[in-house]
């Protein structure tokens, strides 16, 4: 049998196609970091609870839950290339309705424009997913998936740069006094409106920007030759194979892992912010820390792309997984910056888990059931929307017994982990 180790991950006529392709990663990445402070500065500037800003979430989020499957059968009935472009087209349009949004100055009209957004992402995601798993050998699908996804936190990165040094920075309503209270909170209706204006400005500036960049990616992708995917005439219907995915487990519990990963890491990445304001630190220096977070969890990508050469790719899943429930341990018992550590140094661990279970959901699957299993995996990012809200709920509790509702809000992510580190153990153990 042929060594598997000797099979190019991207052989050299496939390197065009995966290279512009994987330029799609960091492009939602971008989208996924820019939006999560986004939490925190409209809780401020919209003065409006953690519970209710989290509906940012809801809306980002929910877009892949309402869009995947039409997304899959818009695949499964053209092509892969036809579905990107769609995608892009709905990416660009969500951008640029920030500009109205902020000009209204109504939250309601923000979610909408992110709602939007991430229709185009699910297109995105149920398609440059699986069209990266097939550019190559099966047995190199999930090393060549795993690299894809590791240029996914370039972009993350910069997204969370440029809230950083561009938008949380420039907010005259996280300005502080002496005693590092808000000062926007004291001020007359009069001053916060015209704040108000400013700060939501800050916010529209980037996402409309973004939009022009989705539309010169349109035209990159439009004028590039695409592998085509082969078309199967006894092709099965889309309801056949809704059924043999319903009945396959290893693909079925895939999902609820997917669901339970994205949920701790938008957990762990939305409210760090919050977990740094709760020891005294403003929202952009708070910020930095997702950054150093996201460096870390990119470095560690590449770092467990190049471990699945050695290292079977589902214990690896169950080790980090663990790893991670101890390093949440830690946030959620330990007070004070050592916590702050260790909520960064968690990224650490999640940074295999997206591809990993996508890769190991779909290995097996018939050509013809990939899109939707695909794009059952998409939707599984729906956690993503449910679980902020609740978290932002205990946040909002200000304390849970002898902890504070920051920390104790950590428990959720820490369950989650609980739940990958058991798929990891049952794909070893039951499914392999």
């Amino acid at each position: 049998m042929t060594d598997s180790k000797k099979i190019p991950v991207v052989s050299k006529e496939m390197l065009i196609p995966f290279i512009v392709i994987t330029s799609l990663f960091a492009l939602w990445g971008f989208a996924n970091d820019i939006t999560n402070p986004m939490v925190a500065a409209f809780a401020t500037v919209m003065e409006i609870s953690t519970a209710k800003a989290a509906l940012v979430q809801f809306a980002f989020y929910g877009g892949y839950a309402t869009m995947a499957i039409p997304a899959a059968l818009f695949v499964r009935k053209y092509s892969y290339k036809k579905g990107i472009i769609l995608g892009l087209i709905l990416y660009a349009i969500g951008a640029l309705l920030f500009y109205p949004a902020a000009q209204f100055e109504i939250f309601g009209y923000f979610l909408v424009s992110l709602y939007i957004l991430t229709f185009g992402l699910a297109f995105l995601e149920t398609t440059a997913n699986p069209f990266i798993l097939s550019m190559g050998d099966e047995r190199t699908a999930t090393r060549r998936l795993n690299l894809a996804q590791a240029f996914n936190p370039i972009g993350s990165l910069f997204g969370m740069f440029v809230a950083s040094k561009f938008i949380l920075v420039a907010l005259d309503s996280d300005k502080r006094n002496e005693a590092g209270e808000l000062i926007f909170s004291t001020l007359d209706e009069a001053q916060k409106a015209i704040i108000r204006t400013h700060d939501l400005s800050i916010i529209r500036n980037p996402y409309v920007i973004l939009g022009f960049v989705v539309i010169a990616m349109l035209i990159v992708i439009a004028i590039t030759k695409m592998p085509k995917r082969k078309k199967n005439e006894n092709q099965s219907s889309a309801l056949s194979s809704f059924k043999r995915l319903f009945k396959n487990g290893k693909y079925k519990e895939g999902v609820l892992a997917q669901l339970f990963y994205v949920a701790a890491q938008i957990m762990c990445w939305t409210f760090i912010i919050q977990y740094a304001g709760n020891l005294g630190i403003p929202k952009a220096e708070a910020q930095n820390y997702n950054i150093v977070a996201m460096t870390i969890f990119l470095l560690s990508r590449f770092i467990s792309t190049f471990l699945m050469k050695y290292v079977n790719s589902r214990k690896l899943l169950m080790i980090f997984a663990l790893c991670a429930m101890a390093t949440i341990s830690g946030v959620i018992l330990i007070e004070g910056i050592v916590g702050l550590y260790l909520l960064v140094a968690t990224s650490a661990f999640m940074s295999l888990m997206f591809p990993t279970i996508y890769g190991i959901a779909l290995t097996g699957l018939k050509e013809e059931d990939t899109a939707l299993g695909a794009a059952g995996l998409v939707m599984a990012i729906v956690g993503g929307a449910l679980m902020p809200i609740l978290q932002g709920s205990i946040i909002d509790m200000k304390t849970v017994g002898p902890f504070s509702g920051v920390n104790f809000s950590f428990i959720l992510p820490f369950v989650c982990f609980c739940f990958i580190a058991l798929y990891g153990y049952r794909t070893l153990k039951v499914h392999n």
